[in-house]
């Protein structure tokens, strides 16, 4: 009998492995069936790829894809565990020298002695120990102990037992949603709903499959996100690139054109000193030859002088004397020091100038960062973004009312008191809050016309240029039962989207990125607007109504 039973381990040696391997997991099979065709599975296998097609109603061999109808029942082939059993325990004794525990994570064989214990392969439920493959083999080998359950060993034994009776935790209780013993389904858990393990196998096999479906996806999405990284990031040096290069060249320019113009700043002070000097030259020849002239004039009259002839002298004189009038060659020079003004005119003036653009420029270049999350595509993460706002009971115009905790706005005949950060020219009104990060609201309304608005803080209040989108502190979308029109800087743009009487705003400041929905699922882009913000923005509400108009009203909507 013992030989017997060695020539059949040698024959079972001796067997292909790969005829008893599963077709769809490419792994021996584990409890296979055979379906009618008469190809073999793992129960698993056929039952993941055939719940697949349960929307068909058809279900086919995935080898020979002959199909059956309706879905066949499956029973365990027993011969063939019985080979693949065999073939597993000769192929480790074989291929699978026993393997010392390496590492914390590996389960010794409880049979095992000394201090080298070798690593478990497999723990029985029922003898509630581990075994190496060498202590293994009777349970392959000796009737009864065929019947034990085998599970791979991954944890110790001790983490699936019970702590409090020090039982294997064979049931799992549905009220506290934790495993269980069998004595505490008497004990503490009696009247709890309760459930055995074996029997939530399935069930748990599709929450791993779901799991890990899900994770799956988690990981696409990420090595998406990360080819889409990788993407910005090489755009994001190639655009620096060029930007250092644009600018190089502009600034290049600009000190170009800056010493082109000191250049001739100083040819023109250059010729205007020659020229001067050329004048003064000519000036005081005039004048050294008048002064000649008058010196020899006045050596005649010092010899006449010392004459007693009066008649040649009153002759003398009489024809003599008259001196022509001197008259300069040109008037004097003016100053240089208004060439000086002039220029340091100019410095302050392009000072001036650096200092207002310089802003713009710093915060254009900062908001690339990498750190935010993507924009947000579904309403469900748009709402991420949401956070509590109130309107400025001190900003509204007169004639509008606040109510609803300074969410509602509805038109009203008595007055509010003056007060100077309030709206005098037209019904509209700001939020308390600055934004200077992502942020989204809704707003519902019922009028001729709302305005959608962001502003900032130092928007005019009283000119006819403080409306919404009419100065180059606003922006708004215009909204009428029919049409929409954005308004920036007094410069309109008409655009086409559904009619919605509920509109939201998403700003993300820091990419520079205003946009307007249709609040719907999904959502729909009426209007996006890129620029560059230099100050916190307050959200605003503007309404276009007569007096008889009858509902009239615009609010945010609370989504906190």
């Amino acid at each position: 009998m013992a030989a017997k039973q060695e020539d059949q381990e040698h024959h079972g040696v001796e067997l292909d492995q790969d005829q008893f391997c599963c077709s769809v997991c490419l792994d021996l099979l584990k409890e296979p069936v055979t379906i009618y065709c008469g190809h073999s599975y793992c129960r698993c296998c056929i039952e993941g790829c055939w719940d697949q097609e349960e929307e068909k109603g058809e279900f086919s061999c995935p080898q020979c894809r002959e199909t059956f109808i309706p879905r066949p029942v499956l029973r365990r082939n027993n011969m063939l565990a019985e080979v693949v059993r065999t073939l597993k325990r000769t192929s480790t004794k074989a291929d699978s020298p026993p393997q010392a525990c390496s590492g914390p994570a590996d389960v010794p064989c409880d049979f095992c002695s000394g201090t080298g214990r070798t690593k478990a392969t497999m723990s029985c439920l029922t003898c509630l120990a581990s075994y190496c493959a060498a202590h293994l083999e009777p349970h392959y080998c000796v009737p009864v102990l065929k019947k034990h359950q085998l599970v791979s060993a991954t944890v110790p034994l001790q983490e699936k037992m019970c702590s409090e009776h020090n039982k294997l935790m064979e049931f799992y209780c549905e009220t506290d949603e934790q495993l269980v013993c069998s004595m505490c389904t008497l004990e503490e858990h009696e009247l709890h709903k309760f459930v055995s393990v074996s029997a939530l196998k399935d069930k748990t096999k599709k929450n791993l499959d779901s799991t890990q479906k899900k994770i799956q996806e988690e990981v696409q999405q990420r090595e998406k996100e990360l080819q889409e990284l990788k993407r910005a990031e090489e755009n994001v040096k190639s655009c620096a690139q060029t930007s250092l290069t644009d600018c190089d060249q502009i600034f290049a320019q600009l000190i170009s054109s800056m010493q082109k113009r000191r250049s001739e700043v100083k040819q023109l002070v250059s010729a205007q000193e020659k020229t001067a000097v050329c004048q003064s030259e000519e000036l005081k020849l005039q004048l050294e030859e008048e002064i000649s002239r008058l010196r020899r004039r006045d050596a005649q009259l010092e010899e006449l002088s010392h004459t007693d002839d009066h008649i040649y002298v009153m002759q003398f004189l009489s024809t003599s004397c008259d001196f022509p009038e001197f008259t300069p060659a040109a008037a004097p020079l003016r100053s240089f020091r208004d060439v000086t003004d002039c220029v340091s005119e100019l410095r302050d003036n392009l000072e001036a100038v650096l200092k207002e653009t310089w802003p713009r420029i710093s915060t254009t270049v900062s908001y690339v960062d990498f750190s935010l999350p993507p924009a947000p595509n579904s309403r469900e993460e748009f709402l991420r973004y949401h956070r509590p706002l109130t309107l400025d009971v001190t900003s509204n115009y007169p004639y509008l009312h606040l109510i609803h905790d300074n969410l509602r706005l509805r038109p009203s005949p008595s007055s509010y008191s003056a007060h100077p950060d309030r709206f005098t020219k037209f019904p509209q009104v700001l939020c308390r809050e600055g934004l200077s990060e992502r942020c989204y609201w809704e707003l519902e309304w019922h009028a001729r016309t709302l305005s959608a608005a962001v502003a900032y803080k130092d928007t005019d209040r009283t000119s006819d240029e403080s409306q919404f989108g009419r100065n180059d502190k606003s922006w708004s979308l215009e909204c009428t039962a029919g049409s929409y029109l954005f308004r920036h800087n007094n410069v309109e743009e008409k655009v086409s989207g559904p009619p919605s009487c509920r509109i939201g705003v998403y700003l993300d400041y820091k990419a520079g990125a205003l946009s307007f929905y249709h609040v719907n699922d999904p959502m729909v882009l009426i209007h996006k607007v890129l620029t560059t913000f230099t100050q916190p923005l307050h959200p605003g509400i503007g309404l276009n109504y007569e007096w008889y108009d009858v509902g009239v009203f615009a609010q945010l909507v609370k989504l906190w």
